[in-house]
């Protein structure tokens, strides 16, 4: 991280390009949340209630405790880290210092929101899953931001390091 502050990213092609890469590994993880979202329910409330609350219909049960724990214990760490990691890259971009408070906040609350949404949905109120919805949309805008702000960021760099070469 050391060398966005010190300006070595333009130094250093092969970090960038290794940094890049992670990124694009990123976009990947990205992409495979949304589909298991929608692998599991999908934008209307009585699909987000169905998976939680379990459907007759369906023939589905509940999620339980014990399950959501788990999940919520993997998450908190992984999304966690995730989210530290990004936030890192990007606040040592060009970027302003609002854009960089304004995203690393949205980022932060809308992870903690949609961990909390399906705790809610199943053990608060049935609409909550609203809110599920809401969080999982804010959730995947502000990482696709996170990425973009980051990657146009390492690119402008990349470039600058090619004009400097000429």
């Amino acid at each position: 991280m050391r060398y966005f502050v010190t300006g070595e990213q333009q130094r250093k092609s092969l970090l960038n390009a290794l940094v890049l890469m992670f990124l694009g590994y990123i976009v990947l993880l990205w992409i495979s949340n949304a589909l298991m979202y929608f692998h599991h329910m999908n934008l209307n409330p009585s699909s987000v209630s169905a998976y939680y609350l379990g459907s007759e219909e369906q023939f589905t049960q509940p999620r339980s405790y014990e399950g959501m724990l788990e999940v919520s214990h993997f998450h908190l760490f992984s999304m966690g880290m995730l989210v530290v990691t990004l936030t890192h890259l990007m606040l040592m971009t060009e970027f302003s210092v609002r854009l960089k408070i304004w995203l690393s906040a949205a980022t932060y609350l809308s992870a903690i929101s949609d961990e909390a949404a399906g705790w809610l949905v199943r053990f608060v109120h049935p609409s909550f899953v609203y809110f599920k919805i809401a969080a999982f949309l804010s959730l995947e805008l502000s990482l696709a931001l996170l990425l973009i702000v980051v990657i146009t960021a390492l690119i402008r760099a990349r470039l600058k390091l090619g004009y400097e070469r000429d």
